[in-house]
């Protein structure tokens, strides 16, 4: 199936998205919709005949446990929903820790790299075929950036891809801006892992941008897309034609005039040609072999370890760059703090300029052990019980707001508006 030229589908951005000349396709992130009814615009869009595939970030098929049914319950519901003609996640873990190593239950908030060894292999295609049979649609998997390198690493990106791909039949979804990411980062040339990757299995391609600061690069998604990227794109088009190219942007969003621009410089890489059109196999690979429980377990001490060091403030695992680690680190906390802003948007409101250095100061202090709205409530409950903020009017706010989203049930109509007739008299 050819999808074409695409855009990530993003609420912020709906209006123009629909406008834009020459759309094919559109992505959306599966966890920001609804199971039971989509947004108007995609709606529309689906109307129109556009397609729409969900694109999930949660799942942790690199991570050491099995993939939650329930997520991928929720997954298979979306692709349903969107009639979809597939899915998509990632080659991550996002969290760690919790009964299978004894220690606190921790969530990255983040896509984190799998170590490119046998055993996270191992563990990977297990949960892959795990997935597959619980998706109503085929599944691709892509390839992310990172900050930091795992030690001891036996397989290269490129063969790491292609071994998956082999024992699993599962399809790529290649991010040209990560593998630039890691070519920067990583010092691993984006050539050699197109080379080594197998391109016929690619189903789309993703396309983004991101900045540079200190020698590291950061995959933003909030920045322009760069020349360099594009030259990834190249080397990827001279070798196959990929069935769909897709721009992403998570934040930062320009005019509609942007956006155009940025897809007609994709378009202008695509049609320079030089690649066979890649087809899309029906999954396979060899029969599954029963992993031992041993092998999950030896990945989950590692994942843990890390993720503790990053989220927790405990020391460097041994063999990672300490001050990698802390660029990461630093780079999980502001990325916590901005999506806590999104999904909370009174906190900053009532907090001011004060909310970023209070919410980092308590993510240094507190892990997240479970999802952004919840990470919200325990923010401002941990502001309360020390008292905080100063303002006794911001605190009332404050509290108004965490009493309203921690009861047990959401307050009724009666509640609410009793409650803002009371913020009028008594003054905010």
């Amino acid at each position: 199936m050819r999808l074409g030229i695409g855009i990530g589908w993003r609420p912020e951005i709906a209006d123009e998205v629909e406008a834009l000349p020459g759309i094919d396709w559109v992505e959306a992130v599966a966890e920001n919709l609804c199971a039971d009814h989509l947004p108007d615009s995609l709606v529309r869009l689906r109307e129109r005949g556009v397609t729409v595939v969900p694109h999930g970030v949660s799942l942790g098929l690199g991570g050491a446990d099995r993939p939650d049914p329930g997520r991928l319950a929720d997954l298979a519901a979306r692709a349903t929903l969107l009639g979809a003609p597939l899915v998509t996640e990632h080659i991550a873990f996002v969290r760690a820790g919790g009964a299978r190593t004894g220690s606190p239950a921790l969530e990255a908030g983040h896509l984190l790299p799998v170590p490119r060894t046998r055993a996270a292999l191992d563990v990977l295609c297990e949960n892959v075929r795990i997935a597959q049979d619980a998706l109503p649609v085929p599944l691709a998997l892509e390839n992310i950036a990172a900050l930091v390198s795992w030690p001891g690493e036996e397989l290269t990106e490129g063969r790491f891809l292609a071994e998956l791909v082999e024992r699993t039949g599962v399809r790529l979804l290649i991010d040209v801006a990560n593998l630039h990411t890691n070519h920067v980062n990583r010092g691993e040339d984006p050539a050699v892992a197109l080379d080594e990757l197998p391109v016929e299995a690619i189903a789309y391609v993703h396309v983004a941008g991101g900045v540079e600061k200190d020698g590291v690069w950061h995959d933003t998604h909030a920045h322009p897309v760069t020349a360099p990227v594009l030259d990834v794109l190249a080397e990827l088009r001279s070798r196959v034609d990929p069935p769909g190219v897709l721009l992403e942007r998570d934040d930062a969003f320009p005019p509609a005039g942007e956006l155009a621009g940025e897809l007609d410089a994709i378009r202008g890489v695509l049609e320079k040609g030089g690649g066979a059109s890649a087809a899309w196999a029906a999954p396979g690979g060899p029969p599954a072999v029963p992993l031992a429980e041993s092998v999950r377990d030896g990945v989950a001490v590692a994942q843990t370890a890390l993720l503790s060091a990053l989220v927790a403030g405990t020391p460097a695992p041994e063999g990672f760059d300490p001050r990698r680690l802390r660029v990461q680190s630093r780079a999980l906390a502001a990325k916590r703090a901005d999506v806590v802003a999104k999904v909370a948007p009174e906190l900053p409101e009532i907090l001011g300029a004060g909310y970023r250095a209070a919410f980092l100061a308590y993510a240094g202090a507190r892990p997240m052990a479970s999802g952004y709205r919840r990470d919200a409530l325990d923010f401002a409950e941990h502001l309360l019980i020390a008292g905080r903020p100063e303002d006794d009017a911001a605190r009332r706010r404050l509290t108004r707001w965490w009493r309203d989203r921690a009861a047990p049930r959401p307050p009724g109509r009666a509640t609410r508006l009793a409650r803002a007739a009371r913020s009028v008299l008594v003054g905010r």
